[in-house]
């Protein structure tokens, strides 16, 4: 098992990079914003389930093809990206029956955790983050690799959960304040929709010099 003094500079060096918000970040905060804290806190529950899913993959050393396979890095990447710009085109063509502002049909939390769930295991950014992260911290004369792994990547989706819900809980209350204001909340849509669409676009450039 890793020691205090490794796992405390660990959960250091992840904050730091939580804080930095990044794709995940920018998806939860534009559910929370577009329907709400409950809408947020699921998608951050379906990104985080995908982190122990990346966690697995990196101590079972799955992860590793996607830094040797060209191939897998791109199929990976552009289902990703397509997933996220299907989300953005969606967002922009739903209009109500007259036409006038855009429908905000309340999705289930299951289908929020579904599609937060998806979005972060079809992020190649995300797997080669644990693969390459992860490793730093970990010393063969401690303990079995796949153990320490393991135990890093909890104590990062664990971390992540925190940080990524407190930026649902600001979305969610930055939300209310747009929802209210009907010229604001006629935007909405396109801003979501834009955000979704950008997102997408940075996943499929991402790591383009791997190719």
């Amino acid at each position: 098992m890793p020691t205090l003094p490794i796992v405390g500079l660990f959960l250091l060096a992840g904050l730091g990079l939580l804080l930095i918000p990044g794709p995940s970040v920018l998806y939860v905060i534009a559910r929370s914003v577009e329907q709400g804290r409950r809408a947020g806190l699921a998608s951050v529950a379906g990104i985080e389930l995908a982190g122990i899913v990346h966690t697995a993959a990196a101590a079972l050393g799955l992860s590793a093809v996607l830094l040797t396979s060209a191939l897998a890095f791109s199929i990976v990447k552009y289902l990703g990206a397509a997933y996220l710009i299907y989300l953005g085109l969606r967002t922009l063509l739903t209009r109500d029956k007259n036409s006038q502002a855009p429908v905000q049909v309340p999705k289930s939390l299951s289908q929020l955790f579904t599609q937060g769930f998806l979005v972060n295991l079809l992020n190649p950014k995300t797997a080669l983050f644990f693969y390459a992260f992860l490793p730093q911290f970990v010393d063969p004369t401690r303990g079995a690799v796949v153990e320490q792994i393991l135990v890093f990547g909890t104590l990062f989706v664990l971390l992540a959960s925190c940080t990524d819900s407190l930026y649902a809980l600001l979305g969610s209350t930055v939300g209310i304040f747009l929802r209210r204001n009907i010229h604001v909340r006629r935007m909405q849509r396109y801003v979501t929709g834009c955000v979704y669409i950008a997102l997408g676009i940075t996943t499929a450039i991402i790591g383009s010099e791997k190719k």
